[in-house]
């Protein structure tokens, strides 16, 4: 990068806040798709101004901008593919600006971390519920910029769901409001609806207004063993078109029981097809009684073989540990996992499976699955050895496959993870050349020198 712009940003932002060293530079190359692309220079902004200032600059003297959180995505959305300025929030914009209990609202700056979000509101009797699986470490930035999901999206939601108004500049410098702290508003265009999982294309956002919900008073969790994973995917909706909507219903296919029984022996059925980990809760003990009963007689209905009710934090614990250690335990299969997270509705999960099934046979990988059954949101994971070229291109094949068929089952290529760089090549399975074009031409509206994070979202 030319010395004359790093003398620029330093002016503005001062030494400490901007750095060209190598050891900067790695720190900020890579994500948690294990891509590295190196920036030319990292920068923390300290406050609105500086990103209006420094926006203003980079248009003008057309430098890329990649807007960065903590950089823990699955798709490359934050990595530097063109080079050019990471923009970092971590360091200064990381403040919970305002928790309005009138309003049940939370204003924070985007490098907030989501779990010090919910324990700060929590504290008040509040509730902040999308939880992603990074909710230690990524930011509310990042969140809104994937449009993060979690376990508990079943009941409550995602985070475009809680999004009530943000703070953006846009690449002129310009800072603009998009939507309000009211619980209903039809003036204008939804531009916050456009902005949320835009992944950093549109703008650098700098504030974000969330809406907060109270807390419920009880929960319980508890566990269904099925022989077959269909049976599983059928008690899936099954249960939920009765009347329970539980905060997660997340499952575990047989090859995936068994790598975290091999990794860790905790006494898993290896024999169950599939198992079903469900959490709900309420307020009254009479609520999760009446949606234990629906769940034990539906899960039985579709021929559970088991159904276990944690009775204290201590089983509740065992119950999830082996949905929240299954991601690692299934590196038995292979040194490289090709993660995807796709989507279909949710009663189309059991012939989704199926689908995989017969692709992973096809290509000889195996594809342990995995997910949040309850909003229709499979891990699915080609298992490779990564240093075999022949295994990764049959990888990239199955996986093509799996995207084809979900599309087919009138599902989407991503739940939670977003496009980023890894799925860009997909884009036009999912949407036609007319939509593709759209998201171009908003793509221009809002960037016209195409500064703000490049190759996209395939845009």
């Amino acid at each position: 990068m030319k010395s004359l712009y790093i003398d620029y940003f330093k002016k503005l932002l001062g030494d400490e806040n901007v750095y060209d060293d190598k050891a900067h530079l790695i720190a900020y190359s890579y994500d948690a798709t294990r891509c590295r692309y190196e920036p030319d220079l990292v920068i923390f902004p300290r406050d609105e101004q500086d990103v209006s200032s420094i926006l203003t600059y980079c248009n003008k003297h057309k430098i890329i901008i990649t807007p960065r959180g903590a950089g823990s995505g699955f798709t490359g959305g934050a990595l530097p593919a063109k080079g050019g300025v990471i923009l970092a929030y971590e360091k200064h914009m990381n403040k919970i600006l305002e928790i309005d209990m009138e309003n049940m609202v939370a204003v924070v700056q985007p490098g907030v971390i989501n779990m010090d979000l919910q324990h700060v509101v929590e504290k008040v009797g509040l509730f902040y519920p999308p939880d992603p699986a990074s909710e230690h470490y990524s930011t509310i930035g990042g969140n809104v910029s994937e449009n993060a999901g979690g376990m508990r999206a079943a009941k409550y939601g995602i985070t475009k769901d809680y999004v009530m108004a943000l703070r953006v500049v846009i690449p002129n410098g310009q800072i603009i409001r998009a939507g309000k702290r009211t619980i209903k508003d039809v003036a204008g265009y939804n531009i916050a609806g456009i902005i949320i999982a835009s992944e950093g294309t549109l703008g650098c956002i700098t504030e974000i207004t969330l809406k907060l919900i109270a807390k419920p008073k009880l929960s319980q969790s508890m566990m269904g063993v099925f022989s077959t994973v269909n049976d599983a995917m059928n008690a899936v909706y099954k249960t939920m078109s009765a009347g329970v909507t539980p905060v997660a219903m997340e499952f575990l296919d047989n090859l995936t029981i068994q790598a975290v029984e091999k990794k860790y022996n905790k006494g898993l059925p290896c024999e169950a097809g599939a198992i079903l980990i469900v959490t709900i809760d309420g307020n009254l003990d009479i609520e999760l009684k009446n949606q234990l009963k629906i769940l034990e007689t539906k899960f039985k209905e579709n021929n559970s073989i088991n159904f276990k009710i944690a009775k204290d934090k201590k089983e509740e614990d065992s119950l999830w540990f082996a949905r929240k250690n299954a991601s690692q335990s299934i590196t038995i299969y292979g040194s490289k996992k090709l993660n995807e997270d796709i989507t279909v509705p949710r009663n189309r999960l059991p012939e989704l499976l199926k689908q995989i099934d017969i692709i992973s046979k096809k290509y000889s990988v195996k594809i342990p699955c995995f997910g949040h059954a309850g909003d229709g949101n499979v891990h699915t994971n080609v298992m490779i050895d990564g240093s075999d070229e022949e295994q990764l291109k049959i990888g990239y094949q199955a996986i093509e496959e799996v995207f084809k068929a979900t599309i087919a089952l009138k599902g989407t290529l991503s739940g939670e993870h977003g496009i980023g760089l890894s799925k860009a090549p997909y884009m036009n399975l999912a949407f036609s050349d007319g939509e593709m074009e759209l998201f171009r031409s908003i793509k221009k509206t809002f960037d016209p020198n195409n500064i703000l994070n490049p190759s996209k979202m395939g845009l």
